[in-house]
């Protein structure tokens, strides 16, 4: 019988604000970023959604942009889901 792995829910999670405010300030669209580092379009469009993406991806970025890791993501609090509670 296989073993099941079980996904546990963490508190918080990465965003990628950052990166988008400094392509802002930088002048540099999604597109030419996207060439300048060698990342898939599919990896940007993940960051978009705020999706995790492999170390790789986020190294070769902070390459290209001659930034560090933490000038292009943050780590946040999730926020709670409201349930309705009313009957």
């Amino acid at each position: 019988m296989a073993e099941q792995k079980i996904k546990k829910e963490t508190s918080t999670h990465f965003n990628y604000n950052r990166l988008w405010k400094l392509l802002i300030d930088r002048g540099i669209q999604k597109q030419e970023l996207q060439k300048q580092s060698d990342v898939s379009a599919a990896s940007i469009a993940k960051m978009g959604r705020g999706e995790n993406v492999t170390t790789d991806v986020l190294l070769r970025i902070c390459e290209a942009l001659d930034c560090n890791v933490e000038d292009i993501m943050e780590r946040v609090p999730n926020i709670a889901k409201e349930k309705n509670t009313e009957s």
